[in-house]
């Protein structure tokens, strides 16, 4: 399915999908062997379920609309030790991930996050950036993480994950999974990452009002009081 190589095994790959037909190819191309990728159809209306199954993806259905419901159901129906998430528009390469799962592997990081960098214009929309810089600040005042992006390129334990109860089915999912993961003593690290121009119209941060409905989510998340510490491993 790709040309990329690496000695990791043991990968799950989460990829929300929805309407991604056009993406899906070069996404796809871009896992690394010996990982496999799960695509979750959100309820797309082009071929992206069939695409993604042609070319080698286990693909699942989850008809609740919602980022976080797409990412939950990918976690859930994962078997690998170490779960990635990758968004499915080709803004982001999933080869990157391997330096991600290197660290979770041998212990120097329990959460890896993708800091996006942007490469050409119009990849990340200048609201789209504003409302993750605003989020960033609130997540060092709610954790003392001094993270820079909320970015959904990331790498833990499936086990360790799964221990986070997770509640959130929507935009705020990945604030939610850093913030229990604070709560929870969990060494968080960034690595920078590439932030290409996406294929297609974003779902989110395509509009200010996707973006703002976003950090409307995300502010509910911030204000949860801290959960229980709970283990990594």
């Amino acid at each position: 399915m790709n040309a990329v190589t690496t000695t990791s095994a043991d990968v799950d790959v989460v990829l929300p999908c929805l309407d991604e037909a056009e993406a899906l190819p070069w996404v796809l191309g871009r896992i690394p062997a010996g990982w496999r990728a799960l695509v979750v159809d959100n309820g797309s209306t082009d071929d992206s379920a069939r695409i993604a199954r042609a070319l080698g993806a286990t693909v699942l259905h989850e008809p609740r609309r919602g980022f976080g419901a797409a990412c939950h159901t990918g976690l859930t129906a994962a078997t690998a030790g170490i779960v990635c998430f990758c968004d499915c528009d080709a803004s982001l390469d999933p080869a990157l991930l391997v330096p991600f799962v290197r660290d979770v592997r041998c212990g120097a990081a329990d959460l890896v996050l993708g800091r996006r960098r942007p490469v050409g214009r119009g990849s990340w929309p200048v609201h789209a950036r504003a409302g993750n810089l605003a989020l960033a600040r609130l997540l060092r005042h709610r954790t003392g993480l001094r993270l820079h992006d909320l970015g959904p390129l990331r790498a833990a334990r499936r086990e360790a994950l799964l221990a986070l109860d997770l509640t959130d089915r929507r935009s705020g999912y990945p604030l939610q999974m850093v913030v229990r993961a604070a709560d929870a003593g969990w060494r968080v690290v960034e690595r920078d990452v590439p932030y290409l121009p996406r294929t297609g119209l974003s779902k989110v941060t395509g509009t200010w009002t996707g973006t703002w409905r976003a950090v409307r989510d995300m502010r509910r998340v911030l204000a949860e009081p801290p959960t229980g510490a709970r283990e990594p491993r």
